[in-house]
């Protein structure tokens, strides 16, 4: 049995605490950049951010170079204690031949995003075994409902275990397993395969989403990361909201369909994505996956206290 290496957890947010704001991928609203501050003030936190983030080049939040020493100087600062993402988009692909994992393994911090950001999310755990949040970006917090604003408070300033139920749970195959939750974005993940950054989820519990992708491209992406050999030795899969992209017993349909022959706890319906609410879930650390009773519950703390 290989032991994997114990979580580089970040310290837990507490009221007070400066949290930067940065742009990684697409330019963004800032009239809805604005209405996220206001909800990360008041949840007590004080947000931070650079003029530079308000840079552009065509459809990317300014150069690559540009976006990457954003990330670096964020965590590098001793004032900061987490890093929100503005928006995705498009563009964390390109950031990541300029990241230096060292200074991002040196200074573990809270980092949240979804989307496109998926890209950060994974690397930065399978590069530095940072636990990282799938969760609510400025774009969208802004006008984001009640249920998404506690969870990213209970996940990020509780300090304690996440317990993840959906209210529409669908069970697609029944069974219970454990393994480390990470994931996000199927179309962003998809763009990792056969490069050196795409993560191996073997024993992990892989949850997935996306938006406004036809029901046979979901079909298309899983099985070329399934011919790629990027689902095998999964422990379980969590499906999130798919919006624009069908029916959700279409997808499920899709997911039974391409995942027939494996023997793992199966369940749709979670709130986490494109869609209110985007509930915030940790990457990086152990889950149970308990199908059969339409929960996903985790063993310990994200972050340390």
């Amino acid at each position: 049995m290989t032991l994997l290496p114990t979580p580089l957890k970040p310290v837990c947010l507490s009221p007070g605490d400066a949290v930067a704001v940065i742009a990684p991928s697409s330019p963004f609203d800032r009239e809805k950049f604005q209405k996220g501050l206001s909800v990360l003030e008041e949840i007590g936190l004080r947000p931070l951010f650079s003029d530079k983030i308000f840079e552009t080049k065509g459809y990317l939040a300014g150069p690559d170079a540009h976006r990457a020493r954003l990330i670096h100087d964020s965590f590098a600062d001793p004032e900061i204690k987490g890093i929100f993402c503005a928006r995705g988009g498009y563009g964390a692909l390109r950031l990541l031949p300029f990241l230096d994992f060292e200074i991002i393994a040196a200074h573990p911090k809270v980092f949240i995003g979804c989307s496109d950001v998926s890209v950060l999310l994974n690397v930065f755990y399978s590069r530095c075994n940072l636990v990282t949040f799938h969760g609510p970006m400025m774009e969208s917090l802004g006008m984001a409902t009640q249920p998404t604003k506690q969870a990213l408070i209970d996940t990020l300033l509780s300090g304690l275990p996440v317990s993840v139920i959906p209210d529409n749970k669908m069970v697609i195959r029944c069974g219970m397993s454990s393994g480390i939750v990470s994931g996000g974005n199927l179309t962003t993940l998809c763009h990792l395969v056969g490069t050196h950054y795409m993560p191996d989820f073997s024993g992990h519990i892989l949850v997935l989403e996306d938006i406004a992708e036809q029901p046979y491209r979901i079909d298309r992406m899983l099985t070329h990361m399934r011919m790629a050999g990027c689902f095998e030795g999964l422990a379980g899969l969590v499906i999130g909201s798919f919006k624009g992209c069908g029916s959700l017993d279409e997808i499920c349909r899709i997911f039974d369909d391409i995942f027939s022959d494996d023997a793992i706890p199966i369940l749709a319906g979670f709130e986490v994505g494109h869609d209110e609410p985007n509930l915030t879930i940790p990457f990086g650390i152990r889950a149970t996956l308990d199908a059969d009773n339409g929960r996903l519950l985790y063993s310990e703390p994200s972050v340390a206290g």
